[in-house]
């Protein structure tokens, strides 16, 4: 059953989502040294920051507000990946590091998914979008564990 504030929700975390992985990915691109992996961040980094502008439109237009990640769990994130990268800046450990991240953002977009008849055709190919970005994502960056 579809309801405006299931939908604004969905919406919502879909953005949220891709905030969190370009947040991630700002903090630890400094820090990588091989060419590439660095090159395949950095696709990354497009490829997210060209949905998150597709589903930022979306908000826009169906008038829903954007909310920013929180700053206190902006500050963690950024501290975490400082502190792990600062102990072991490895491809191997960044690849985790990326990959642990992109398993989470799958399974909270694959359980939007599993209940898309509660959503519009539009919303549900916005979090598809999304999760088949995230899951290339992840067969990508497994080349370099």
């Amino acid at each position: 059953m579809e309801t405006k504030k299931n939908i604004e929700k969905a919406v919502l975390d879909t953005y949220k989502n891709a905030q969190i992985a370009l947040h991630s990915l700002n903090a630890i691109i400094p820090t990588v040294q091989d060419k590439g992996l660095l090159n395949e961040l950095k696709e990354e980094y497009d490829g997210y920051d060209k949905v998150k502008k597709e589903i930022s439109s979306f908000l826009s237009q169906n008038k829903i507000e954007k909310k920013k990640i929180n700053p206190i769990k902006k500050a963690m994130l950024w501290t975490s990946i400082k502190m792990k990268t600062a102990m072991n800046n490895s491809k191997n450990q960044i690849a985790e590091m990326m990959i642990n991240g992109t398993v989470m953002g799958i399974n909270e977009l694959r359980a939007m998914v599993n209940e898309k008849e509660n959503y519009p055709e539009d919303v549900t190919a916005l979090i598809e979008k999304l999760l088949q970005l995230e899951e290339q994502y992840e067969r990508n960056l497994k080349q370099y564990l």
